[in-house]
């Protein structure tokens, strides 16, 4: 799966997402998470299992290989996730919701330090998503509903910079997430060539 196809995958809501980034409400995906405690720490633990197994074999990692990380057995695997799919998109929208966070936390920062530490943070998200893109359902309500939440997380920091006049005007915020998912499906010689690659991509969006 190519950085232009997980891309597209996000730009499909563009459209919908732009009729939402004025809004003062953020539409965010929500977990809904158990209320007992013990049931909430294997809920956790699944889903922490399940990324790590995904980012290895790909959303067709085995379940009972995600119960045993887990701790669990599969019938509680089963009893928080009926379905494989109900798994990927759970392990999905946790990854969504630790990106609105980002924005969230980055907002404290200056203007541009707030825009390249929101779009490191989105980089990292990419890498995730690449790993479950077989496994999500591109139409889902909650997939789309993701999409607005990440748009709407990510657009105020632009434009915030924008106004300050350190990042070029002609950008979008749909076209920031197009770079840096390109560059997510790069294959890098090394973490060393990577990073300076994606300062340099950073840095073509500074006004000049």
């Amino acid at each position: 799966m190519t950085g232009t196809e997980v891309a597209d995958t996000e730009l499909a809501g563009t459209e919908v997402a732009d009729t939402h980034v004025a809004d003062t409400a953020t539409a965010r995906p929500l977990i809904a998470r158990p209320q007992r405690a013990d049931a909430r720490r294997n809920f956790d633990a699944l889903l922490a299992a399940a990324r790590d197994a995904f980012a290895q074999d790909g959303a067709g990692a085995s379940l009972e290989d995600i119960a045993r990380r887990a701790g669990v057995g599969i019938g509680t695997l089963y009893r928080n996730f009926p379905t494989r799919d109900a798994l990927v998109e759970a392990v999905y929208v946790e990854e969504v919701e630790a990106v609105v966070r980002a924005a969230d936390d980055a907002a404290a920062l200056e203007p541009w330090e707030a825009v390249q530490a929101w779009l490191r943070r989105f980089l990292l998200y990419v890498g995730t998503k690449k790993a479950l893109l077989e496994g999500l359902n591109k139409d889902s309500p909650v997939l789309l509903s993701c999409r607005t939440s990440l748009y709407d997380a990510g657009e105020p920091l632009v434009r915030r910079a924008q106004e300050a006049g350190e990042l070029r005007t002609d950008a979008t915020i749909g076209d920031v997430i197009r770079m840096v998912s390109g560059i997510a499906g790069v294959a890098f010689d090394d973490d060393e060539q990577r990073d300076r690659v994606v300062a340099m991509a950073i840095d073509g969006l500074r006004a000049r």
